[in-house]
């Protein structure tokens, strides 16, 4: 079983994590978790923290022998180079007493008696999911060896939404690297830039939606016997605990609310070598296709051609691709400041603006693959044994065999 635990200060000198649970005998690069950690600093309406100063880098203290993982827990660093570049300068990390609503200044401030709102942010900060990414991006390492893949892209932002283009690895690899927003609509994109620049000019902040799709789960992971336990429930918390998250959908959740029975189900056909796929469906591929489907399950002996329930069905993988989307709201630090009060006086404040970005769906995109990974690894190693590498592969072959 995988846990971790992670710490850190916005501010303060690093972000530390212990991870408990790989199994032995696992190659995790440092290249490979610092292009991770690259990705979340990324994306169009990043504020100046992320692309002028912060250069996030994983520095592994244990749980390492050779290259390979020994079994026992991996602890890392990433310094927060900011720290050290106000420790030279002799600059002291901002403080402020006017609460921003949306965020957890306040209540914060109420739960554990401060006097001001900056010991809040330290921690409530989402500087903090530099430390998650890293964490995950050991799971994406984890479950490459599985041929287990989790890519993100972004579907909307402010008002602009992309349309629904299908989705592969191939298509969601490609976009990781030179586009502004990684969003699969180009014509889209453009329109969300424009919505961006827009929004700095007036000094606010844009949410939007992301989309998280992991190719190659096997059949099998969760269960539907403990509510606690079932996959889809794990995943909305983890997905929901992300900072300005604050809405989940698993699959096409919220399209089949609006549906009838006969079009928010994954029909399931045999996978016979002869079966014609979607063009031998009289009238052609059925209503309400999904952009993900018409290919076997996992290379089992059935074929869907929808995946409305993203991949999960009574809480259990269905061998389908996973699909998770998260919300993402306008985050609350802006230069067109809220009304608030201030703690000290008691009077009515504008909020306290913090140095902080104006668009975060991309990054909260990275963010959440890293959780969603580190749940499917989790997972895995809970379903299969999490002992050593060799074991867990020679599991996996056998769990394959009894999908087909």
């Amino acid at each position: 079983m995988l846990r971790y635990l992670l710490a850190g200060e916005s501010h303060g000198p690093a972000l530390v994590g212990i991870l408990d649970g790989f199994p032995a005998g696992l190659i995790i690069k440092n290249n490979f978790v610092d292009t991770e950690l690259a990705l979340r600093q990324l994306g169009y309406g990043r504020g100046p923290r992320m692309q002028s100063i912060e250069k996030d880098q994983v520095e592994f203290l244990s749980g390492f022998l050779n290259g390979r993982t020994l079994g026992s827990p991996i602890a890392f660093k990433i310094p927060n180079l900011d720290f050290e570049l106000r420790k030279r300068t002799g600059q002291k990390a901002q403080r402020w007493q006017v609460p921003r609503p949306g965020h957890a200044d306040l209540a914060g401030v109420i739960r554990h008696d401060y006097d001001d709102c900056a010991p809040v942010a330290e921690r409530a900060s989402a500087r903090s999911t530099a430390a998650t990414v890293a964490a995950g991006a050991c799971a994406k390492a984890l479950l490459k060896e599985f041929g287990i893949v989790v890519l993100s892209h972004t579907r909307s932002v402010g008002q602009v939404a992309a349309e629904p283009l299908e989705t592969s690895v191939a298509r969601l690899r490609r976009i990781r690297k030179n586009r502004p927003l990684r969003c699969l609509d180009a014509k889209a994109e453009k329109l969300m830039v424009q919505a961006i620049d827009q929004a700095i000019d007036e000094g606010v902040t844009l949410g939007g939606e992301f989309e998280v799709l992991a190719f190659g789960a096997p059949v099998g992971l969760g269960t539907y016997c403990q509510s606690d336990l079932r996959l889809d429930a794990m995943l909305s918390h983890d997905v929901m605990a992300i900072p300005a998250v604050k809405a989940v959908s698993l699959g096409e959740g919220l399209e089949v609310a609006a549906e009838d029975g006969q079009n928010a189900h994954d029909e399931i056909f045999p996978g016979s070598s002869d079966f014609p796929g979607s063009s031998g469906f009289p009238g052609g591929r059925p209503s309400g296709r999904s952009s993900l489907g018409g290919k076997p399950t996992s290379g089992s002996g059935f074929v869907r051609t929808t995946n409305r329930a993203g991949g999960l069905e009574g809480g259990i993988t269905n061998g389908e691709p996973v699909v998770v989307r998260g919300f993402v709201k306008p985050i609350s630090s802006q230069r067109n400041r809220l009304r608030s009060v201030n703690l000290k006086t008691g009077k009515e404040g504008l909020a306290a603006w913090v140095r902080s970005d104006t668009c975060v769906v991309p990054a909260a995109g990275i963010v959440a693959e890293a959780v969603v990974a580190w749940r499917l690894a989790e997972q895995l190693t809970t379903f299969l044994g999490g002992a050593d590498l060799k074991t867990m592969k020679a599991r996996f072959k056998e769990l394959r065999q009894l999908e087909k």
